[in-house]
């Protein structure tokens, strides 16, 4: 073991600068992983801890461009810090827009009292959302029987365990909705990205294609999900569906044909990023 970190924290950093715009922060997240300690910690303690072994190796996965998140296996979403695995997408920050709009929607003396978020994958929006509306109970569904692992493991490790039901539920197959009653507030981040788009390498190499690809245009998943969307939601209800940055026009007329009012949301950076789905009616 090496002491003092700041020498090779340079040298990990020069060595991310090609495959990340933010060198220095994985390479800290990296050696504070390595050390099972916090950054900051690590930070205040870098002049007497010892660089441990196993950061080479965390360090070679980095700059092979893999994601932080998979090396880690956490990350940050909301006010909650989830375990990842590469069953599941890394949760961003672009979709807590979905959360944002959810708060605005719900005044203060209101507040959804069954929620559902379709595809939970990690469990992100669904445990966040139970963060946010303490009262409510969580239903979350995924066609991964990998992904609803983590999604436990989240939910009991968070202490939401009592509030989320998480099931199998494949919405590509008939009959996925029955039994499901219906909710005052549904989010959803499915498959969007066309098939034939090319990605990043450090997403397409890692992250799940089943939850990132959905067809020619990428509305595949949106033309299932929407016609069923009406036997779901509370009649005062609503419902927020991120988006990609190009389908606002496309997924609004396939809401509207369906009987829903839409409203688009833009996420921090400008871009399209969630539809609002409702029936009109709002107390």
């Amino acid at each position: 073991m090496m002491t003092g970190l700041a020498p090779v924290l340079r040298t990990a950093t020069t060595a991310l600068g090609s495959i990340s715009p933010t060198p220095r922060l994985d390479a800290e997240l990296l050696l504070a992983h390595a050390l099972g300690i916090d950054r900051s910690a690590m930070l205040l303690r870098q002049h007497d801890l010892c660089v441990p072994d196993s950061f080479g190796a965390l360090l070679a996965r980095r700059a092979a461009d893999e994601p932080i998140a998979y090396i880690t296996g956490t990350q940050a979403f909301w006010d909650l810090e989830l375990h990842v695995t590469p069953d599941v997408l890394i949760p961003r920050a672009d979709s807590e827009t979905l959360l944002e709009a959810a708060i605005d929607w719900f005044a203060p003396n209101q507040a959804p009292s069954r929620i559902a978020d379709l595809g939970t994958g990690s469990g992100a929006l669904l445990l966040a959302a139970l963060s946010i509306f303490p009262n409510a109970q969580g239903y979350g569904m995924d066609a991964s029987q990998a992904a609803l692992a983590v999604a436990r493991d989240n939910a009991e490790r968070l202490g939401f365990a009592d509030r989320a039901e998480l099931a199998h539920r494949d919405w590509t197959k008939t009959g996925w909705q029955v039994g499901l009653g219906v909710f005052d507030l549904i989010l959803c981040n499915p498959p969007y990205i066309e098939d034939g788009e090319q990605l990043a390498p450090m997403v397409s190499a890692h992250e799940p294609h089943h939850a990132l690809f959905a067809g020619a245009d990428g509305l595949d998943d949106y033309r299932l999900l929407i016609p069923r969307l009406g036997a779901l939601l509370d009649p005062r209800g609503v419902a927020f569906f991120e988006i990609g940055y190009n389908q606002a026009e496309s997924v609004q007329r396939l809401a509207s044909d369906a009987g829903f009012l839409t409203e688009l949301r833009h996420d921090l950076a400008g871009n399209s990023r969630v539809i609002r789905f409702s029936l009109g009616i709002k107390e």
